[in-house]
């Protein structure tokens, strides 16, 4: 293996704060701008926290921050947020589930693996980011995506999409 400076024929990567000192750090100044990143866990490891540092993170700077939900309520990121001192006013909230799509008489339910709601809740998703134009976006929860595709291949093209 060969380690060598960059020159000035080799490109360096921009870096974007995580909002978290220590972890930019680790991460050589952040992380590199105009990628995806999977943050992945069980529930309670600090997923939507390092998610909502990172938005916050981006307000700070000035830049336009999204959190596209299908798994948590506004009021429960709000909360969350709030648990931490933090106020999510400078950040988009997207809800792609709400009470209406919870309710069993509704026509659709935003949980129900279909065709239908896979399409429809990538159409908000695309229609939201048009309108927004955000620098940072997070996307909570792609194991709801998951279920919706009902298949891995499905699922890949999805999340393809979404990257575009």
């Amino acid at each position: 293996m060969s380690l060598a400076a960059p020159t000035n024929d080799t490109p360096v990567s921009r870096r974007i704060s995580t909002g978290i000192a220590e972890l930019d750090n680790v991460l050589g100044g952040g992380l590199t701008a105009d990628r995806a990143y999977l943050l992945e866990g069980t529930p309670g490891t600090g997923k939507t926290t390092i998610a909502l540092q990172f938005l916050l993170e981006g307000a700070r700077q000035g830049e336009t921050g999204l959190y596209i939900t299908l798994s948590e309520t506004s009021a429960e990121l709000r909360e969350v947020a709030g648990s931490h001192g933090w106020s999510l006013d400078n950040i988009q909230l997207f809800e792609l589930v709400n009470a209406e799509g919870l309710d069993p008489d509704s026509e659709q339910s935003i949980l129900e693996p279909s065709e239908v709601e896979l399409g429809e809740t990538l159409k908000d998703v695309r229609l939201c980011v048009d309108r927004l134009r955000p620098t940072r976006v997070v996307f909570d929860s792609l194991s709801e995506m998951r279920l919706l595709a009902q298949s891995s291949l499905r699922y890949r093209r999805q999340i393809l999409a979404l990257k575009q």
